[in-house]
Parts: C-alpha cells; structure tokens; sequence
C-alpha cells in the first residue's frame, strides 16, 4: 500500500484544497493529513483559525479522499511521520517549493502540488473584510 501525506491548517474549507486532496490521494492508496492544531497556528504561523482545530478536523474526516487525520504540532515532526506512518510520498503546495527536500533523506518521495490560482482562505478573508467596509 502506497501511503501519502499533506500538511496544512485547511481553515475555511475550499474547492482549493479540496483539490489538493484529491491530487495528493491519487498518488497513492492511503492519504494521511497533518492538520495544525491551533496552538501550532497560533504560536509558530502566527495566525489564528476561523474554525477551531476540532471543527477543521471534523471536516476533513467527511471528505473521501482523506483517510486519516492526525495533529501537527511543530515543524518538526515531518520527519518522525514518514517512519511512523511509512510514508511514500509527502505531498504540499508548490509555494514551498524546495523547502521539504530534505524528506527525500528520510525515503520519501516529494511533490509539490500547484495551487488552486484562484481561490485562498487568505482570499477570501480580505474579500470578507472588503464587504464589511462597504456596508
């Protein structure tokens, strides 16, 4: 069985990372996803989620190409997952292209996924907060 895993905060859940999801799941049989507790988000990203990590989880969990949740809690771990999970292959965005090849030490394969160009949580909280100031 081919075992792949994804990193991220997935807040605001769109059809962009739902596309990613189901890219990185075609890469293999099993996708796991790393998702950011929010003490992680808060203290090391410097952001603060719209949905609590329990919220952000509960969602991932109802999407088919997910089969396994589990938490991220520093940078750190991506090197423990890969041996805990026997990880093939670890999938992210390509705006950190280059950033994980060190994984490729570990066993890993690493792909860098293009985004979805035009659809972003950072999107669309400014879009949010544009209306806001219209009204």
């Amino acid at each position: 069985m081919k075992r792949v895993i994804t990193y991220g905060t997935f807040d605001m859940l769109h059809y962009g990372h739902i596309n990613l999801l189901k890219r990185a799941k075609s890469l293999g049989d099993y996708l796991i996803v790393a998702l950011s507790t929010d003490e992680f988000n808060l203290y090391e990203k410097k952001k603060k989620c719209y949905f609590s990590y329990e919220k952000r989880k509960q969602l991932l969990e109802a999407i088919r190409y997910v089969d396994l949740v589990i938490p991220e809690n520093s940078w750190e771990q991506k090197k423990n997952d890969i041996h805990l999970y026997c990880i093939n292959t670890f999938v992210i965005g390509d705006d950190w292209k280059g950033k994980f090849d060190f994984l490729k030490l570990e066993g890993a394969e690493v792909v860098y996924l293009p985004r979805t160009p035009e659809i972003s949580t950072t999107k669309i909280k400014q879009e949010l907060n544009n209306d806001k100031k219209v009204y």
